[in-house]
C-alpha cells in the first residue's frame, strides 16, 4: 500500500495537470466534451490523493522508519492517536495533507456545480485545477513525504512534545479546513471575472464556502488559542506571533466579505468590495503558508526552513498579478447598481465595519510583515511585538464591537430620527447600566470599563432583536414562547445566527477584558512549604508543596511538583505541573525537557501553576497565575461556532400554507367567463 501511495501522488499530479489544460481549453472552444473531460479529472485527482494519503498513514502506522517523514516525525513508542495526527506534524505530510482537503473540497464544488453556472465551472475547474496542481507539485518536487534515508534507524525521532496534545491534533486540520476552502470562492471569483457575469450569481455560489471557510477558521483559531494556553506555560492564550496573524489574516476579510454580500445581495452595491474581499481572503492564506513555511521567522508553529517557502512566494506573486489585471479590465462590470444614500444607515454601518475589519488586517499584517521587511531593506530583523498590536488593533477592536450592535439597530437607505431614537434607548441603557454597576463595585480599569459598556450595549442589541422577533411571532401565530423562540430562528437563521454568533463575539470580548486584573507569585517551596496569594477578586490563597515526584510514563520521564490548593482557609484540592523527559522506545533523549502545566479551571478564573524547576530534590520553583475570566473566551469561540452552524445550515423550503380564504364569483359572469375561456 505504501508503494501504491508513492504511485498515486504522481499520477494525481498529472490528473491535475489534465484538469487544467482541458478545463480552460474547453471552456474557450466551448466544448462540453472537454468541460466534462475536466470535472472527471477533478474527481480522480481527489482518489488518487486520497490514496496517496493512505499511502503514508499506512507508513506511519506500520513505522516504515526507511521513510524520511516517517523516521522524523514518529517513533516505536509514540502513542497510536498521534500516530494518525503525525501525518501533518512536518512540513512534507502537511503538504499532502493540505493537497487532500483542496482536491476533496475541488471535487465537491465541481460536483454539486454540475447542473448550475455552466457558463462559468470551465474556468472554475480550471482555476482550482491549478491551485491542485501547485499544491501537487509543490509536494512532489519540494518536500515528498515518500522521500526514503539511505539507511533504516532503528527508531525514529519521536513528534515534538508540544505537538503531543489534544489541541494539537485538532487544530492544525481545523485551520486547514479553514484556509483551503478560501480557494473555492476565488475559483469561481476567477471565472466570474473571465466570463463577465458578476451580477449576484456568483455570489449565491461562494456564501457558502465563505461560510465554511469561517466557521472552521473560527474553529481552528480557538483551538489554537487553547493549546497555548494549555501547552506553552506562558499564562497566555495569544502572542501576536507572525503565524498565529496568518491565520487571523485570511479570518478578517472573510469576516468583512460575509457582511459586505449582503450590502450587495439587497442594494447591488459594494460588488469591486466583494471581488476583492474574496480574491485578498485567498492570497493571504498563501501568504500565511509562505511564512509558516519559508523559515523566515522564527516562531514556535512553524516550519523549519525549505525551499518549498520559495514555491509559495512565486506562486503568491503569479496568482496576484493576474487577479489584478482581471479585476482591473472588469471594473466597468463591476459598478455598483445603487448608491449610499445616507451615512445613518444599515449600508454605512455595515460599510464601517467592513472598514474596520479591513484597518485591523492591515495593521496586523504590516506588524507581522515589518520584520522581513526591514531584514531585506537593512539587513537587521527589526521585531515587532505586542504592544504594537495592541496599541494598534486594542481601540480598533473595541470599535468594531460598538460597531457590532450598530448594525442592526439601523433601517435600511435612511435611518429617521426616531427610528435610531426607539431602536437605541434600550441597548444603550443596558450598557450604561452595566457600566455604572461595574464602577459601583469598585472597577476602575479603563479598557475593561469600556468594553463591558460596549459588550452591555451590544447585549442589549441581541436581546432586543430577539424579543421583537419572538413578540411578533407569538401574536401572529400564537404560539408558546419555546416553539415560537425555536421557529424564529429555523425560519430566519442567517439574521437570528448572525446574532448568535455576535453574541459569541461579545462573551469574548468580556474574557478578554478579564486579563486586565490578572495576578501572579513565584515562589521556591521545598516540601511542607507554602505560599500565599491574594487574586483580583480578594480571595486569600495557600499552595503548600507536597513535594517532588519521579516517574516514568508512557513515551516520556516526568518529574512534577504537586501542591495542596486552599482558598480562604477551605481546601479546593491538588494541582500539579511536570517535567518531560520525551524518549524513544531505545530510552534516548529525543527533545528539550518540555513543561506540563497545571490549571484549575472555573468560570471565574483560572488557576495556572508552572513548574520552572526543581533546585535539588527537594526544592521546587513555581509560577502560579491568577487568570480571570478565561473560560468565558472559550465558552464565546463555542457561542461562534454554534451560530456558525446555524448560518451555513440549509433553509428548508417551506410550502405556501392556503389562506382559507374562498372567491364567490356569480352565475352569470362564471358562464361568461368560462365562454370566453372556451
Amino acid at each position: 500500500m505504501i508503494l501504491v501511495g508513492e504511485l498515486s501522488l504522481w499520477v494525481a499530479l498529472l490528473m491535475a495537470a489534465w484538469t487544467t489544460t482541458v478545463s480552460f481549453s474547453g471552456g474557450l472552444q466551448g466544448r462540453s466534451d472537454l468541460i466534462k473531460s475536466g470535472e472527471r479529472a477533478m474527481f480522480a485527482t481527489f482518489g488518487f490523493t486520497l490514496l496517496a494519503s493512505i499511502g503514508l498513514w499506512v507508513a506511519l502506522f506500520t513505522h516504515d522508519f526507511s521513510i524520511k517523514f516517517v523516521a522524523s516525525y514518529t517513533s516505536a513508542n509514540l502513542p497510536k492517536a498521534y500516530l494518525f495526527t503525525a501525518f501533518w506534524a512536518g512540513q512534507a505530510g502537511s503538504l499532502l495533507f493540505w493537497a487532500l482537503i483542496l482536491t476533496m473540497y475541488c471535487a465537491i464544488a465541481v460536483f454539486t456545480n454540475r447542473r448550475s453556472n455552466r457558463a462559468m465551472m470551465p474556468y472554475v475547474t480550471g482555476t482550482l485545477g491549478v491551485v491542485s496542481l501547485f499544491f501537487l507539485m509543490a509536494t512532489a518536487f519540494g518536500a515528498n513525504p515518500y522521500e526514503r534515508l539511505d539507511w533504516v534507524p532503528p527508531d525514529g525521532r519521536g513528534m515534538n512534545p508540544q505537538l503531543q496534545n489534544p489541541g494539537m491534533a485538532a487544530h492544525p486540520p481545523m485551520l486547514y479546513l479553514g484556509y483551503i476552502a478560501t480557494a473555492i470562492p476565488f475559483a469561481f471569483a476567477i471565472g466570474a471575472l473571465v466570463t463577465r457575469q458578476l451580477d449576484a450569481q456568483w455570489l449565491g455560489a461562494v456564501r457558502r464556502w465563505a461560510l465554511v471557510s469561517w466557521f472552521f477558521l473560527t474553529i481552528g483559531i480557538v483551538l489554537g488559542m487553547w493549546w497555548a494556553y494549555v501547552e506553552l506555560g506562558w499564562s497566555g492564550y495569544w502572542a501576536w506571533d507572525a503565524v498565529e496573524n496568518s491565520s487571523f489574516l485570511p479570518w478578517l476579510t472573510v469576516t468583512a466579505f460575509l457582511h459586505s454580500i449582503m450590502i450587495q445581495e439587497k442594494r447591488g452595491m459594494l460588488r469591486k468590495w466583494n471581488v476583492t474581499l474574496v480574491v485578498l481572503s485567498f492570497l493571504l492564506t498563501i501568504l500565511g503558508t509562505f511564512i509558516t513555511r519559508s523559515g523566515i521567522i522564527e516562531s514556535v508553529h512553524a516550519f523549519a526552513q525549505s525551499p518549498v517557502g520559495n514555491w509559495f512566494l512565486g506562486f503568491l506573486i503569479a496568482a496576484t498579478a493576474l487577479t489584478a489585471w482581471l479585476v482591473s479590465t472588469r471594473l466597468n462590470d463591476l459598478q455598483a447598481k445603487a448608491e449610499l444614500e445616507s451615512m445613518v444607515s444599515r449600508e454605512a454601518a455595515f460599510l464601517y465595519n467592513n472598514l474596520v475589519l479591513v484597518g485591523i488586517c492591515f495593521a496586523t499584517l504590516w506588524g507581522t510583515i515589518f520584520p522581513i521587511l526591514s531584514e531585506w531593506v537593512k539587513g537587521d530583523k527589526i521585531t515587532v511585538g505586542p504592544p504594537f498590536f495592541n496599541a494598534v488593533n486594542g481601540p480598533l477592536g473595541l470599535l468594531l464591537l460598538a460597531l457590532t450592535g450598530v448594525g442592526p439597530l439601523i433601517a435600511w437607505r435612511r435611518a429617521s430620527v426616531s427610528n435610531l431614537r426607539r431602536q437605541f434607548t434600550w441597548p444603550v441603557g443596558f450598557g450604561v447600566a452595566v457600566f455604572v454597576t461595574l464602577i459601583a463595585l469598585g472597577m476602575r480599569d479603563a479598557y475593561a470599563l469600556i468594553s463591558y459598556l460596549l459588550a452591555g450595549f451590544v447585549f442589549g442589541t441581541i436581546i432586543q432583536e430577539f424579543v421583537k422577533g419572538i413578540g411578533a411571532r407569538r401574536k401572529m401565530y400564537n404560539e408558546g414562547l419555546v416553539p415560537a423562540s425555536l421557529r424564529l430562528v429555523a425560519r430566519n437563521r442567517r439574521r437570528y445566527g448572525g446574532y448568535i454568533v455576535h453574541f459569541g463575539v461579545v462573551v469574548m470580548f468580556c474574557g478578554f477584558a478579564g486579563l486586565m486584573f490578572k495576578r501572579d507569585v513565584t515562589a521556591t517551596l521545598k516540601t511542607g512549604e507554602s505560599v500565599k496569594a491574594i487574586d483580583a477578586y480578594g480571595h486569600e490563597w495557600t499552595f503548600t508543596s507536597q513535594g517532588i515526584s519521579s516517574f516514568e510514563a508512557l513515551n516520556r520521564r516526568v518529574v512534577a511538583v504537586t501542591l495542596d490548593v486552599a482558598r480562604d482557609g477551605k481546601r479546593v484540592g491538588l494541582l500539579s505541573s511536570e517535567k518531560r523527559q520525551h524518549v524513544n522506545s531505545l530510552g534516548e533523549p529525543t527533545f528539550e525537557p518540555s513543561t506540563e502545566v497545571g490549571i484549575i479551571e472555573a468560570p471565574k478564573q483560572d488557576v495556572y501553576l508552572v513548574f520552572t524547576g526543581a533546585a535539588d530534590r527537594d526544592t521546587a520553583a513555581v509560577h502560579i497565575h491568577f487568570n480571570p475570566l478565561v473560560f468565558w473566551v472559550w465558552f464565546g469561540g463555542i457561542v461562534m461556532a454554534f451560530g456558525g452552524v446555524i448560518v451555513m445550515w440549509p433553509q428548508a423550503q417551506r410550502a405556501e400554507r392556503e389562506s382559507g380564504y374562498v372567491a364567490r364569483i356569480p352565475m352569470g359572469r362564471e358562464q361568461e367567463t368560462v365562454g370566453a375561456g372556451t
